[in-house]
C-alpha cells in the first residue's frame, strides 16, 4: 500500500545514490522495484517507467528513515526506471535530467507531455539502468556537503552494479 505524502521544501543537501539489483538466495526472490532510504530522514519518493508504450509516472510513497519499501511489485516491465526524492525532514532532492509529470498530492499520471498545459508540475527524475533484471533495489544515502561527494562514496549492494555518484551540477535546488 502507497502512503504519499509531499512536503514543502527546503535548501539542498548534498546526495549520493546508488544502486543495486535484489540479492540472489536459495530461495525465489519477489521481483521488485525496491528504494531503501539509508538516511537519518524521512523521504517522499515519485517512479516513472515505460509500460508498453505509455509513460507512466507514480508517487508518493512515504519510507521512513533507515527503512526499505517495495515500490512497484512484481517482474519488471522496462529496463529503465526513474526516480525523484525529496528529503521531508533536512530538506534537499535526489533529481536528474529526465522530465516528467508529479503533482503535489497523490497520483499515478499517463504521459510525459505538456505537464504545465495538463496542470502538473515538471519534475527531473534520476534514470535507474536495471540492466534488464527482473528486480531491483534502490539505495538511497546522504553526504552532508556537496564537495564530500565523489565516486568513492558509492557502496553497491552486492550483485549489483554501482551507479556513478551524480554530479552536484545535476542536482537542482528548489525554490
Amino acid at each position: 500500500m502507497k502512503k504519499r505524502r509531499h512536503a514543502a521544501w527546503a535548501p539542498l543537501l548534498g546526495l549520493a545514490l546508488s544502486l543495486g539489483s535484489l540479492a540472489v538466495s536459495a530461495v525465489p526472490a519477489a521481483a521488485d522495484f525496491r528504494l531503501c532510504n539509508r538516511t537519518q530522514s524521512r523521504v517522499g519518493v515519485a517512479v516513472g517507467y515505460k509500460d508498453n508504450e505509455i509513460w507512466i509516472t507514480e508517487g508518493w510513497w512515504n519510507v521512513a528513515a533507515n527503512t526499505c519499501e517495495t515500490l512497484l511489485r512484481g517482474d519488471l516491465v522496462a529496463r529503465f526506471y526513474y526516480l525523484y526524492a525529496v528529503d521531508y525532514d533536512q530538506g534537499g532532492e535526489w533529481s536528474g535530467r529526465a522530465f516528467m509529470c508529479t503533482r503535489d498530492k497523490e497520483f499515478t499520471i499517463r504521459g510525459i507531455e505538456d505537464c504545465l498545459a495538463r496542470g502538473f508540475d515538471r519534475t527531473g527524475f534520476m534514470e535507474v539502468d536495471t540492466k534488464e533484471q527482473r528486480g531491483w533495489t534502490v539505495q538511497l544515502t546522504e553526504k552532508t556537503q556537496v564537495d564530500s561527494v565523489r565516486p568513492s562514496a558509492v557502496s553497491p549492494i552486492p550483485g549489483g552494479a554501482p551507479m556513478p555518484t551524480p554530479n552536484p551540477a545535476q542536482r537542482s535546488k528548489t525554490p
